[in-house]
């Protein structure tokens, strides 16, 4: 079983930044992608950003250029860098691994809030 710990979430102004993080209870080399997701009261979850074991990223377009993905291997950890946050980047954002078996892992959530 994989454990996912997110971090870093909190209340914000709007234009201002945060850095979540996802630590993986296992080697993040064992995952084929890992990323991040988010959920906004009463939306679907959907992708944020993502980044492959070969490196590759891929964001939604309403974050491009504002958030980076990024992971620190030898931590076995996942940040997505926030900046020029909007209230409409408000939600429960989580992190999730996909192992090269295409068994999904989920983390609990972290709450990120933007005020306006």
């Amino acid at each position: 079983q994989v454990q996912l710990v997110e971090s870093g979430g909190g209340l914000v102004q709007a234009g201002g930044s945060l850095r979540l993080s996802c630590a993986a209870s296992r080697s993040i080399f064992s995952f084929s992608t890992v990323g991040w997701y988010r959920q906004a009261p009463g939306k679907q979850r959907v992708l944020v950003a993502r980044i492959t074991s070969a490196g590759s990223t891929n964001y939604a377009d309403s974050v491009k250029g504002r958030f980076a993905i990024s992971r620190d291997n030898a931590e076995n950890t996942v940040y997505l860098q926030m900046n020029s946050l909007k209230p409409e980047d408000t939600a429960v954002y989580y992190c999730y691994s996909r192992t090269f078996t295409f068994t999904d892992y989920w983390g609990q959530g972290t709450q990120v809030t933007v005020s306006s």
